[in-house]
């Protein structure tokens, strides 16, 4: 065969060669980039479920701390409730410490002192008298002002301005709406005849007094309604929320919740001090035109 009649065959194998090459490392090539790709989707399946965990972590500790947050709201709802103190008054009434009644289980023991501390069977007040809430308030009664802010200041709500009454009641004095104040002439006069001890030592550290709540910009307190009160004892505050109350006063709410009085001594941390007028009674005093309805 001549040289010349080469040059084509040669040609032929060398292109067949190339592409087998050519082919080989273009199938090596996807092989590698696809094991690359389902690494790299591996990696972002593992950095996603990290991060949906992280997530679902993050979101069970934000609605802690929301419970968190509403039960210190709720605390300091009941803190703020409470009216200023008023300077004490002295007893219109001589102390006597050594008590003598009845020991029928509704009486105090002779040695026992009206504000000496227990811890009460909280569940057993309260029952048929609803505490009246913030928005419960309003409904029934209406804004007691336009402008509130920290300090206490009257009631200018018509409705409600021309029912002001300050009254004294014993050796109680009291600026409330005036059915309230009848309702209170009522549990200190059966007080009286039930337990003259109790009722003799009675003094108040505040009724009315239209403010917010303090550390709030909108939550009316509900002293400001004129349906609350604070009751002290031989001119002693019951301390809030460390787990007893006076026994006088524990005594004292039994005749309260008669009436349709709420006792603040049911709350989650108890304020034995507070009391004022439940739902139900409110909504009747409205109802009875004793209110006038909005």
């Amino acid at each position: 065969m001549q040289p010349g009649n080469l040059v084509a065959p040669i040609i032929v194998a060398i292109g067949v060669i190339i592409a087998a090459v050519a082919f080989a490392m273009v199938t090596t090539l996807l092989e590698t980039a696809d094991g690359g790709a389902d690494l790299r989707l591996t990696r972002l399946e593992e950095s996603f479920a990290a991060e949906a965990a992280q997530r679902a972590r993050l979101e069970a500790e934000i609605g802690t701390l929301k419970a968190d947050l509403a039960r210190l709201r709720d605390e300091m709802s009941l803190i703020a409730n409470r009216a200023p103190a008023a300077p004490a008054v002295e007893a219109t009434a001589p102390v006597d410490d050594g008590l003598s009644l009845p020991e029928d289980g509704q009486h105090l023991p002779e040695t026992e002192a009206l504000t000496e501390q227990m811890r009460a069977a909280r569940e057993r007040f309260n029952k048929g008298v609803t505490q009246p809430r913030n928005k419960t308030m309003l409904a029934l009664l209406g804004r007691p002002r336009e402008d509130l802010g920290s300090d206490c200041r009257t009631i200018t709500n018509p409705r409600l301005k021309d029912l002001v009454e300050t009254r004294q009641i014993g050796p109680v004095k009291a600026t409330m709406l005036k059915p309230a104040l009848d309702s209170l002439e009522r549990i200190l006069a059966r007080l009286k005849e039930d337990e003259p001890d109790i009722a003799a030592k009675l003094g108040t550290a505040g009724s009315l007094c239209v403010r917010l709540i303090r550390g709030s910009a909108s939550a009316v307190s509900n002293h400001s309604f004129g349906t609350a009160i604070d009751i002290t004892l031989q001119g002693e505050l019951d301390p809030f929320a460390d787990g007893t109350m006076q026994i006088g006063l524990v005594i004292l709410a039994e005749h309260f919740n008669a009436e349709g009085w709420y006792w603040g001594g049911g709350y989650n941390r108890e304020d034995g001090m507070h009391f004022e007028v439940g739902e139900e009674t409110l909504r009747k005093w409205v109802e009875d035109g004793l209110i006038p309805a909005q």
